[in-house]
């Protein structure tokens, strides 16, 4: 069966002026420095995939394997952590610089949030992570979650101590009732989504990401190499406007060529980028997507907005792209790293494989300026974090 990828140049880049600021070598090393102050800090891996590269037409291929992160299997401990860090830090009289992840454990700044409860929605990986956090400082966590998710990535947020409530059909009804319940009660919504009135909070979580971005940038700098281009799915936006933000910033005009990746059942970036109207077009639709990361029809705005000036193309695919995704890397060609990853981690790596091998999408991959001479980076956000259905796909082959 054919993939099915649709590929939008933005029209947008360049129209409008994103404060790259936000995204500057000093944010994402003040956030590093952050994440470096946990014992649990390590950097995770920068994968080398050379004979993949060679065999598909490329110069490189390279992934960026956030599984490793603090033992999460996924890369939003980085973002939960720093933005949670930034609000307490605030109630505290202090700058998030001010503090360390394991000082924020103390007896002191318990008692000081003692009567504080913080709440957000997941699709699953956000929500491990908070949970993860409120676990080791010791804070009120409630995560609400939505009907369709895995009972592992239910178990996976318990397991860490925090309350996981199902409820809501999808993502996006489930952060409605976590925001509606959050204002009726007095509890602060943690989340990496923003609504009018709510900027900071995911804004903060944004800048968390950016240390993944300064240590595959550290990463390449070793290897005396530079990506060419930069694959990173999105799927509220936030992680991949902090990539793209991070990369615009230091490299200014000569930036890789970044291409943002969405399932075509949850693509509203794209669809925003095509219709050029000014508008945010929202995906109203069931979300019928194996990829429950990228399963969000409401883009974040602060994330929209870094990706609409900072964005070369959009790319929505179905779900043969990632699955292919997710056997190529779990399944690699001799002398290769194997890369586990689940169902949101490898969209970026199976639309690169498809761009370069099947003829069908030839005009794409020269509409991407993708080559022989090219040098690709891609993010694995998530491991096996739902390890039946991780089987399923590729011990089963089924495609769910």
């Amino acid at each position: 069966m054919a993939e099915h990828i649709l590929v939008t140049k933005n029209p947008l880049k360049g129209r409008f002026d994103y404060p790259l600021d936000d995204f500057n070598m000093d944010i994402a090393s003040k956030a590093r420095r952050f994440h470096e102050s946990s014992q649990q800090y390590q950097k995770t891996p920068l994968v080398e995939l050379q004979h993949l590269a060679k065999h598909i037409g490329l110069a490189g291929l390279y992934i960026k394997d956030e599984s490793y992160r603090f033992n999460l299997n996924a890369f939003k401990g980085l973002g939960g952590s720093y933005m949670m860090a930034s609000y307490i830090a605030g109630k505290l009289g202090k700058r998030v610089d001010e503090l360390s992840f394991d000082a924020l454990a103390s007896g002191e700044v318990r008692e000081q949030l003692a009567g504080i409860t913080f709440i957000s929605a997941t699709a699953g990986n956000h929500g491990r992570g908070l949970a993860w956090v409120a676990k080791q400082w010791g804070v009120n966590m409630k995560i609400y979650i939505p009907k369709l998710a895995t009972p592992a990535k239910v178990e996976a947020i318990r397991k860490e101590g925090a309350e996981c409530i199902v409820i809501g059909d999808n993502f996006d009804l489930t952060f409605a009732m976590a925001r509606k319940h959050a204002a009726e009660n007095g509890w602060v919504l943690i989340q990496d989504t923003t609504f009018d009135g709510y900027r900071q909070l995911p804004l903060w979580c944004m800048q968390g990401y950016t240390t993944s971005a300064l240590e595959a940038h550290e990463q390449f700098c070793k290897l005396e190499e530079a990506p060419t281009h930069i694959f990173i799915q999105a799927g509220a936006g936030g992680f991949a406007g902090s990539i793209a933000g991070f990369f615009r910033s230091i490299c200014g005009k000569e930036r890789p060529f970044i291409v943002v990746l969405e399932s075509d059942q949850a693509d509203a970036m794209r669809r925003t980028a095509e219709a050029d109207d000014g508008t945010i077009h929202y995906v109203r639709d069931e979300l019928d997507t194996i990829s429950a990361g990228l399963a969000c029809g409401e883009p974040s705005s602060v994330g929209w907005e870094v990706l609409r000036d900072n964005v070369d193309a959009f790319i929505a695919c179905d779900d043969i792209v990632t699955v292919r995704g997710m056997r190529v890397l779990g399944n690699p060609l001799r002398g290769d790293r194997q890369v586990i990853s689940g169902e949101s981690g490898a969209i970026g790596l199976g639309a690169v494989c498809a761009l370069m091998t099947n003829p069908v999408h030839a005009g794409l991959a020269e509409k991407l300026h993708l080559d022989a001479n090219s040098r690709v980076l891609c993010f694995n956000t998530e491991g096996d974090t739902t390890p039946d259905q991780y089987r399923k796909i590729v011990w089963d082959r089924s495609e769910l």
